[in-house]
């Protein structure tokens, strides 16, 4: 075998070297989909992460520019149990290791991904990394050890834009000003189809700043890292609340969640994939749906789960919230509604890139709302 990956607990797995040459550390991750494998490492939010697949056969319909969720790969390594490079299926331009290699992403196949799954689960994320053979163990500890842990890490400036992007010119609908920490294309596709236009403001803009571009609706979508290392983005949040309905997906829900009072913790190995459960409070309605997240939002008494299915309300500092959404695997925090502001959140993914298409209603609702503030 021609590499393995080494976790910081000193667990080793090996395996054969792929993709792009060198080693690579990061956090080791795992995502739990059966497709979107291009989908996944260009995702901003898998940023300084190494990805561990948790479905056997990833490569079997090749690269395409369609599959893109931004303009770059994020995530710094690949994990699988059985890579192909196949490069026949329709709309395929390029094989998988092939796209690896030229996106200069190093990558491991031939590993017990299962076992190595488990020990995810049993012990947590945590910093590895994917060496090459030769290099010599205690060298590539020292690499790993390294690598800074993913708590604290304000990562939303390494994959926001350097100036304003503007999409759907040319819509009609209402114009919505987003933070971008880290905004996937699937979710601007989907709104600018609705015949919404949208502005991706850089992550550090002030709040003055946005209130002048004179949007119907303010706008955080996913990105990387632990959103309470983001206090500037919250601040900013905090002077926008209640001047327009105010939305959040992924990171911005958590961030939105931070700056109406509540707090955020780290998940022990998160919630990647596209099969988690998710109950929505309002109908009754489980979903399956999309995620990426490794942290997750505290209920009001600082619980990490909420022992209940019923829509409880709390007091924020910007009024009366509403537990909107649950997940059924852990019972972690989904979602919220603002009752005495216009503005919500889901922890999930609508958009479904990749993933199922059950939570596509939440950007008509978005935008009903919008219309209706």
């Amino acid at each position: 075998m021609s590499g393995y990956i080494l976790l910081e607990d000193g667990t080793r797995f090996d395996g054969d070297a792929v993709g792009a040459a060198g080693h690579v550390t990061g956090e080791v991750v795992f995502t739990t989909g059966m497709a979107g494998y291009q989908e996944s490492v260009t995702d901003p939010s898998f940023r300084r992460q190494i990805i561990v697949f948790t479905y056997p056969h990833i490569g079997n319909y090749g690269t395409s520019e369609e599959a893109m969720e931004s303009s770059a790969v994020h995530a710094r390594g690949v994990v699988m149990r059985s890579a192909t490079n196949h490069n026949d299926a329709p709309g395929s331009t390029a094989g998988w290791l092939d796209y690896l290699d030229r996106n200069a992403i190093p990558a491991i196949t031939g590993v017990d991904t299962r076992a190595l799954v488990r020990h995810l689960r049993d012990r947590g994320a945590m910093r590895g990394g994917i060496f090459p053979a030769a290099m010599d163990e205690a060298r590539a500890m020292e690499l790993v050890q390294a690598e800074e842990p993913m708590t604290g890490l304000d990562l939303a400036v390494e994959v926001t834009p350097g100036e304003i992007v503007f999409a759907g010119e040319g819509n009609d609908g209402p114009l919505i000003v987003a933070i971008d920490t880290g905004i996937k294309g699937s979710i601007v596709r989907h709104l600018v189809a609705r015949g919404a236009r949208m502005e991706l403001h850089p992550c550090t803009t002030s709040a003055d700043a946005l209130k002048a571009r004179g949007g119907d609706a303010y706008f955080l979508a996913n990105g990387p890292g632990d959103p309470a290392a983001l206090g500037y983005v919250v601040d900013t949040l905090r002077e926008l609340v209640g001047e327009k309905p105010t939305f959040g997906i992924c990171l911005g829900h958590q961030l939105l969640c931070r700056a109406v009072g509540l707090d955020t913790f780290k998940l022990p190995f998160g919630h990647r994939g596209a099969n988690h459960p998710v109950k929505d409070l309002e109908t009754g309605t489980v979903e399956i749906t999309s995620q990426n997240h490794g942290f997750a939002v505290l209920g009001p008494d600082g619980q990490q789960r909420m022992d209940t299915d019923a829509p409880v309300r709390w007091d924020t500092d910007f009024g009366a919230a509403q537990l909107s959404h649950i997940n059924l695997y852990d019972k972690t925090v989904e979602g919220l509604t603002l009752l005495d502001v216009a503005g919500g959140t889901v922890q999930y993914h609508p958009e479904a890139g990749p993933g199922p298409h059950d939570s596509l209603y939440l950007f008509d609702r978005f935008l009903e709302q919008i219309r209706n503030a």
